[in-house]
């Protein structure tokens, strides 16, 4: 088993949606997470799924949606050079004993403090899943009260020369 990212374009319109996690569903394959937004073509929207599973099922899948109406464009990025980020905001216990700590380590990530009380601190965090693992790890001590993720927004990489 294994992660596969897929850049799937396809036309904004009611259903689109339920359509696409239904092929997924029928096949008893999971999304492991799922990032819908508009293009700058009107009309068109960008869906960036991430699921975990057999190759020979994510090809199937593949081929399903290409046959959807809606669908415009399918790409498997699994093999590809690819960029991807997630974007994540973490609400942190942060007593004034473990603040200065807490801001070393957001600044080390290049993180952002988007709010502060008293005793926590949000903290936005943009990166890929290791950049983002390794930060959660290492808040988890202090005490993370809640998180929210995006979900993996993903785009080939430019065409480039390999030295």
């Amino acid at each position: 088993m294994s992660k596969h990212t897929l850049s799937v374009m396809v036309e904004n319109e009611p259903g689109v949606l339920s359509r696409v996690a239904g092929l997924f569903s029928g096949r008893g394959f999971n999304i492991y997470s799922l990032n819908v937004a508009p293009t700058l073509e009107k009309g068109v929207s960008l869906m960036t799924i991430v699921a975990e599973g057999d190759d020979a099922i994510v090809e199937q899948i593949v081929k399903q949606l290409r046959k959807l109406v809606p669908t415009i464009k399918v790409k498997d990025l699994t093999e590809l050079k690819s960029v991807e980020r997630e974007m994540v905001l973490l609400k942190v216990n942060a007593e004034d004993s473990k603040r200065a700590e807490i801001l070393r380590i957001v600044d080390i990530f290049r993180c952002k403090v988007v709010d502060v009380s008293v005793d926590e601190l949000t903290i936005e965090v943009t990166g890929d899943q290791g950049k983002i693992g390794a930060l959660v790890n290492l808040l988890t001590r202090f005490g993370i009260k809640e998180i929210a993720r995006t979900g993996n927004v993903a785009m080939r990489r430019s065409m480039q020369i390999d030295l």
